[in-house]
């Protein structure tokens, strides 16, 4: 897409001609025979005078980058664009953040259905089918990501990717699953136990949920990201944890299961009203496993509300 002050142009090619006249709105509609960004580049050697362009460097290849610049010439000058859309992108409206909350009670109602079928003997790779068969069963357009599906030890994996290894009792199960609705993601992390846990999985639980309740309670409009990671950390550090929480205690969530903004050490960000939040703290004990709740919530005047309303019990299947 060409963004210009006065008008825009959406560039694609003719297996999309159909569906761009049903789905997009609002701007101008270019069907290329040529390739998109010989479309594009020619749209630009049009314009009079010199131009000064920018790019999304979160959406541009390099290679795309260097053919522009061979198709445009000396005339264009081409610049970051830096983070701009990721920031335009960040805030949800309202017609945003409705689908949102269905996309994230979809995912939650997949993970209710599926208790009654996690048991010792299927495989990871059976659960994760059957989770994104749910996915669509119940109208989402597929899983936001991979399906993370895994047991016992392999459950400190923060993102193991599911694998022919059998559930077995007495064994921790991480299910990390999301759905898209409508172009819009879900991302939802529940931990069960297969038996009855000992107590050391029990505190575990209860130190990790708490540290998530703790970092929602941090959210609302002004707040700096770190300090909804600082908030689930510290009090990971009063439970001795801490060197085991080993990722950013959440991210930005919308149209990509990733977008700003990250919340994690360093980052300077603030929150605003209308972004939808991941919180998911965790804890990986290599040996014996891993625990984590994962949760969306927007952020709100009156601070974090939650998306997602998969019990946060700890479950012994």
């Amino acid at each position: 897409m060409l963004v210009e002050p006065t008008r825009s142009t959406l560039f694609t090619d003719s297996r999309y001609t159909f569906q761009a006249r049903e789905e997009v709105v609002g701007t101008r509609i270019h069907i290329a025979k040529h390739g998109l960004l010989r479309a594009a580049a020619e749209a630009l050697r049009r314009r009079r005078g010199r131009l000064h362009v920018a790019y999304s460097p979160s959406q541009v290849t390099v290679a795309q980058k260097g053919t522009l610049r061979t198709l445009t010439g000396s005339r264009v000058h081409w610049v970051s664009g830096g983070d701009a859309i990721e920031r335009l992108r960040a805030v949800k409206d309202a017609s945003e953040l409705e689908t949102m909350r269905q996309a994230a009670a979809l995912i939650s109602e997949v993970f209710k259905d599926m208790l009654s079928k996690i048991k010792p003997g299927l495989t990871e790779l059976r659960v994760a089918a059957e989770i994104e068969y749910g996915i669509k069963a119940k109208g989402g357009s597929g899983p936001s990501f991979e399906t993370i599906v895994a047991s016992g030890e392999r459950s400190a994996w923060p993102h193991a990717r599911p694998t022919a290894k059998p559930l077995r009792k007495n064994e921790l199960v991480v299910l990390d699953h999301g759905a898209i609705l409508r172009g819009y993601c879900s991302d939802l992390t529940r931990t069960v136990f297969l038996g009855q846990a000992p107590a050391r999985i029990r505190r575990l639980y209860e130190a990790v949920l708490e540290a998530q309740q703790v970092a929602k309670n941090a959210v609302r409009p002004g707040v700096k990201s770190l300090d909804v990671d600082s908030a689930a950390r510290q009090t990971l550090e009063r439970h001795r944890l801490a060197r085991y929480f080993t990722h950013s205690t959440g991210h930005g969530l919308g149209i990509e299961v990733h977008e700003m903004p990250r919340l994690g050490r360093g980052e300077e960000t603030k929150l605003e009203e209308g972004m939808v939040l991941t919180i998911e703290p965790g804890v990986y004990v290599e040996g014996l496993g891993g625990i984590r709740i994962e949760d969306d919530v927007v952020v709100t005047s009156n601070g974090a509300e939650d998306l997602t309303s998969a019990s946060r019990e700890f479950l012994e299947l």
